[in-house]
């Protein structure tokens, strides 16, 4: 079986779940399985619920982890809602790889590459909102909103007036060599930016995240390893706000003379007082790895 996809920060994120010996696993984004499989192999008695909203990714991963049958439960859906949908199982570990994998990028029928045929950009391609509903049909101001927010392209009124005014682009390969042409040209292609805010805005993915989040809050597992690997900013600051917030002691307003609230309310610590990054090795191995960043929290 080939494998497409490489798993990134993959020794780091085994450390991580290294001393669960029972219960549960959940792989929000099983992807093709490369996190999975290595988490199945270092121990024989953990349990995996190996979720991911792709089609393509499961069926694969479902080949892939065959040998493991009998430990691995699969879960279609976003990931928003796995720890909802199992939050009665004994959860140990939650592992959430928050990147677009590479089999994604490299299918040309996906539309997330700058050589794309389509104008794409679904994970899960049951839904209806699409790459080319937001470029095509968003007004200028809501097109300056995703390009800023979301993006975080300098130039977004430009990007955005430079797509309405030129409109409509039918796939992907199109629209980055029309803003290759238009934009300056620094160290990354000039569409990077303007298509990562479109596919965020296409898949929701802070919502998204934050969501798992706060499902996660609300049932406070003992005992549980949450590992999240992001890999841009708008994540990362999700990530890192969550695990500070989780950690907090005393949660009186900062405008009170004194605590009244008991002083006990940290759920757990953060193990990564820094995220964990790729080495030079693997960035040069896999240079999709070089923006990783893995964050690591246990509650208690």
């Amino acid at each position: 079986m080939q494998i497409p996809h490489i798993p990134v920060l993959y020794n780091e994120t085994l450390e991580a779940f290294n001393n669960i010996e029972e219960g549960f696993i959940i792989d929000c984004t099983t992807g093709f399985g490369g996190h999975s499989f290595g988490l199945l192999s270092q121990n024989d008695t953990v349990k995996l619920i190996c979720n991911d909203q792709d089609d393509e990714a499961l069926n694969f991963s479902e080949r892939r982890l065959e040998e493991f049958s009998s430990r691995v439960t699969f879960n279609k859906g976003n990931f928003e809602h796995v720890f909802e949908k199992f939050k009665d199982y004994d959860i140990r570990g939650i592992l959430a790889d928050i990147g677009v994998s590479s089999l994604q990028l490299d299918k040309l029928d996906r539309g997330f590459g700058f050589e794309s045929e389509t104008l794409d950009m679904r994970m899960n391609q049951d839904q209806a909102l699409d790459a080319s509903t937001v470029v095509n049909t968003y007004s200028q101001s809501e097109l300056e909103r995703v390009f800023k927010e979301y993006g975080e392209v300098r130039e977004y009124k430009k990007v955005a007036s430079l797509i309405v005014n030129n409109r409509p682009f039918s796939t992907s390969k199109e629209l980055a060599e029309f803003l290759s042409k238009k934009m300056h040209k620094g160290k990354i292609h000039p569409a990077t930016l303007p298509f990562q805010g479109i596919r965020i805005e296409v898949n929701d993915e802070l919502g998204v995240l934050t969501r798992l989040f706060d499902s996660i809050e609300a049932s406070k597992p003992k005992n549980c390893i949450v590992a999240i690997i992001s890999f841009h900013s708008l994540e990362d600051r999700i990530v890192k706000n969550y695990f500070k917030k989780w950690t907090k002691s005393c949660i009186c307003p900062p405008e009170a003379f004194r605590c009244t609230c008991g002083n006990d309310h940290a759920l757990g610590k953060v193990i990564t007082k820094k995220p964990i990054i790729p080495t030079k090795e693997e960035i040069k191995q896999n240079p999709r790895s070089r923006s990783s960043k893995l964050r690591i929290f246990k509650f208690d």
